[in-house]
């Protein structure tokens, strides 16, 4: 396979390729790739389904800020006990 570098991305064209991605469930590489075969007629257009985990994906990124750091001490506090 084929590796392609894009420069010239803007700000604006990288947020929203980014989260067009995320609403897809598919990584950017893939949803450029899908993009740019749609345009040129190479692919159908139907969506991709993301493939299907059964591990704890579904919960990469859900945290908050505040949930975080008290995981993070909780965390912390029992490294300091195990010792």
């Amino acid at each position: 396979m084929k590796q392609l570098t894009i420069r010239g991305v803007d700000d604006s064209l990288h947020a929203a390729l980014r989260n067009g991605a995320k609403r897809r469930g598919l990584s950017m590489n893939r949803f450029i790739l899908n993009l740019i075969r749609e345009a040129l007629g190479l692919e159908n257009t139907a969506p991709q389904q993301p493939a299907e985990f059964h591990d704890l994906d579904s919960l990469a990124g859900v945290w908050s800020q505040d949930e975080f750091e008290e995981f993070e001490r909780e965390l912390a506090a029992q490294r300091t006990n195990a010792e």
